[in-house]
């Protein structure tokens, strides 16, 4: 178990192409990571810059007490598991788990054991004399992981390991792997697009933009208070409604004017942003901040329904409101038909405010 320092690195491919560019994070002992961010930001390029699988050009890694920067992969005592499983297709369950060990000059009893520990931990005890070919998505994910278990790495490195998964197995690995990172208490860092597996595996998450760090921290904390407009869209589903806006600042306190959602802040919102009177705005509301009902904090939304999905416990509703289109996950006892005209209502005390011009994030406070 150890924990994995990135001091300024950087990927350059030439012609000022980069695929990472001077990322600096130290993912601590024991610390299951996510690396969060659409494709081509350059979560898998420093994933595999951990795992020596890519130059790096510049910055250093360190692996505990060790600079690995200019180890080959095989020294720095990490283990990779990949999307495609990488199995042999020749080799039973258990040959697949043993064959890095052998080519190691690992014991052989000692082999024998930790395929017997692995195999217990990953439930794969019937499945051990199969090959790949006749086991699910699922068992196949589990013996990639079983392998990888067997090298007793410091750290475990998941490139989009269940991306091949249908929507249910993914659910149930998701938790798996949760509880494996508890049971084996090692460092974890996983690469994915899916903000639900971000959301809901990671100690921490590390959001990445155009092979740049954009905001790390634990997952709801990034949540409550993204720091700029990219992440607050790309951490959600339906992505932040983003509107143009102005505050404006009256006898009567501090008002604010985003095309269909306008009039008074709440007091603690007015003082909060009273300095972003002086320029344009960005006002920011997640889908379930769109209420069916009014509230003490609210601001009327009247639009033309244009999209609803009923999901069962909720639905998902898109209005179209001054030329706005905003989506509300409100509960499954409001379901509009195309074409009504619906009054939402926007909860003003969970507003994000961000900066017209960089998209920065107004502080949000506590």
């Amino acid at each position: 178990m150890a924990a994995i320092i990135l001091d300024s690195i950087s990927r350059d491919f030439g012609s000022g192409i980069f695929g990472v560019r001077d990322a600096s994070l130290t993912i601590d002992e024991g610390e299951f990571m996510v690396l969060l961010g659409p494709s081509g930001c350059g979560k898998s390029t420093t994933l595999r810059m951990i795992a020596g699988l890519e130059e790096i050009t510049s910055g250093r890694i360190r692996i505990g007490v060790r600079d690995v920067t200019r180890l080959a992969p095989r020294d720095r005592n990490v283990a990779v598991v990949f999307q495609s499983y990488a199995l042999y297709p020749h080799m039973s369950v258990r040959e697949n788990m043993r064959f890095g060990m052998k080519m190691r000059g690992t014991p052989l009893a000692e082999q024998d054991k930790r395929i017997k520990d692995a195999a217990e931990i990953l439930g794969l005890n019937p499945y051990l004399d199969r090959k790949p070919g006749a086991l699910s998505g699922g068992q196949r994910q589990r013996v990639a992981l079983g392998r990888a278990m067997v090298r007793e790495p410091d750290a475990f490195l998941m490139d989009e390991p269940l991306s091949n998964l249908d929507a249910k197995l993914r659910g149930e690995m998701r938790q798996e792997l949760v509880k494996l990172h508890r049971r084996l208490g090692k460092t974890m860092v996983f690469v994915t697009h899916d903000h639900v597996e971000a959301m809901t595996m990671g100690d921490r998450i590390c959001i990445m933009r155009d092979g740049r760090i954009e905001q790390v921290g634990p997952p709801l904390q990034v949540y409550a208070n993204p720091v700029n407009t990219f992440v607050a869209q790309f951490l959600a589903s339906p992505a932040m409604n983003l509107i143009p806006a102005q505050l404006v600042a009256g006898a009567d306190g501090m008002a604010i004017a985003a095309g269909p959602v306008s009039g008074p802040l709440p007091a603690r919102q007015a003082s909060l942003y009273a300095a972003a009177a002086a320029e344009p705005a960005i006002l920011g509301l997640r889908a379930e901040d769109l209420l069916a009902r009014p509230g003490p904090s609210t601001l009327p939304v009247s639009g033309i329904v244009v999209t609803r999905e009923a999901l069962g416990a909720e639905n998902l509703i898109a209005i179209e409101a001054e030329g706005v289109t905003l989506h509300a996950r409100v509960g499954r006892d409001l379901l509009p038909a195309l074409g009504d005209r619906i009054t939402l209502h926007a909860d003003m005390g969970q507003m994000h405010l961000f900066r017209a011009a960089s998209g920065a994030a107004w502080p949000r406070g506590a």
